[in-house]
């Protein structure tokens, strides 16, 4: 059986030129998800066979700066081994070269001798002793991250021309911008996840102490309250402090967010007054993890403490078309509309830290457009909404 898998070209593609368009187009965007895992031999070996179909050469590798990642073509179980080798010009001058048959023996004559790099590539000439291997000559290009090299890409043909040098030379630019947006990638997960760590310092501090001294209150006067408090504060702390991931969904978000508010209620007694009000519709919407708790600790901190009698906050998630809108509002004190403006953009003011980190990252996941929406002004209390689509590429839970 015979499994043909053919490429629909879309209507209007009529010139040879717009089809070879076209079809350059799509096999880089076959090879991009690859080489978006960063420069390491998974992805170099699946996204090797489409940078060889783009160059039509006879065989291509990658190389970072110390090994062979990958090999698509003929003359692999010969040449392979050598091509960190044959890459040394572009791993240390970091510009294009070009092979001749002499070189690239050379530079297994030099590993037989124990030798590697210039001092191997240096000596010796001839040709591959396979008669029908088709590796005569290559052009090698660094593949770059910033200002550094971090490897390379190597294509091998018969014999090379200037076309083949610079295409190959376009190529491996292109490749170096991905690899680049994968540091990036790689980057803004630790930040996340620093960030992560920043939000969970701050819950220790702020709300342990006084969530342990409330249940220590009950102990004597009320054992089996201080006993359900106890277990709200081990499955609070136990979700708050999980490694499972950076997402959860807005329903487990806000079983956190009640164990919350029953510890603080418990502290506060009738001077708290809560309501939540959520469509069944948006409880698998799959959000950053703790981005409503925060949000709802500010309504209690700043919102109820410091102020005399009944302090109310309320909490909704409405459907919202294609998205979800959260909100949480306080009748508390409010706050100077500049001072949220600078926590937002990333000043640390007072003890806000959670306001701009949960900003920080619904902007990061799913845009600007998702970012905190704060109405305050002194003396009229404060709503913070955002909103966040049902679906997003990438936004899943673990």
């Amino acid at each position: 059986m015979f499994l043909l898998r053919t490429v629909r070209t879309p209507a209007g593609l009529g010139t040879t030129a717009e089809r070879a368009t076209f079809a350059t187009l799509h096999t880089a965007s076959l090879a991009a998800p690859h080489l978006r895992e960063g420069l390491g031999p998974a992805g170099a070996a699946r996204a090797v066979r489409h940078l060889r179909a783009l160059l039509g050469t006879s065989a291509v590798a990658i190389t970072d700066s110390a090994r062979t990642l990958a090999w698509d073509g003929p003359g692999e179980s010969r040449h392979r081994a050598d091509a960190v080798r044959h890459a040394a010009p572009a791993l240390t001058a970091g510009r294009v070269a070009v092979l001749t048959a002499g070189h690239i023996q050379a530079a297994a004559d030099g590993a037989d001798a124990g030798e590697s790099g210039p001092a191997g590539a240096a000596r010796g000439s001839g040709h591959c002793d396979d008669p029908e291997c088709p590796i005569g000559a290559a052009v090698v290009a660094p593949i770059t991250s910033g200002d550094e090299v971090v490897g390379a890409l190597l294509a091998y043909a018969p014999a090379v021309g200037a076309g083949l040098a610079r295409a190959v030379e376009e190529l491996a630019r292109w490749v170096s911008t991905q690899v680049e947006l994968a540091e990036l990638e790689a980057s803004r997960t630790r930040a996340v996840e620093a960030e992560l760590r920043a939000l969970r310092a701050q819950i220790s501090p702020h709300f342990i102490y006084n969530s342990l001294a409330a249940i220590a209150s009950f102990v004597r006067t009320d054992p089996e309250r201080a006993r359900e408090l106890l277990l709200e504060f081990a499955d609070f702390t136990r979700y708050a402090f999980r490694r499972s991931g950076e997402f959860t969904t807005l329903a487990d978000e806000l079983r956190n967010v009640e164990r919350y508010l029953a510890l603080e209620k418990a502290r506060f007694g009738d001077r708290l007054a809560v309501q939540i009000l959520v469509a069944p519709e948006v409880l698998p919407v799959v959000i950053p993890f703790l981005a409503v708790q925060p949000l709802v600790e500010n309504a209690v901190r700043h919102g109820i403490e410091g102020r005399p009698g009944v302090g109310h906050v309320s909490l909704g998630a409405t459907d919202d078309g294609a998205a979800a809108h959260i909100w949480v509002e306080d009748d508390g004190a409010g706050s100077d509309p500049e001072v949220v403006r600078r926590v937002l953009a990333g000043a640390h003011v007072g003890d806000s830290v959670g306001l701009g980190n949960v900003d920080a990252r619904l902007r990061s996941v799913f845009g600007d457009e998702c970012g905190l929406v704060v109405e305050t002004a002194l003396g009229a209390g404060t709503k913070v909404s955002f909103r966040v689509p049902k679906f997003a590429p990438g936004v899943q839970v673990p």
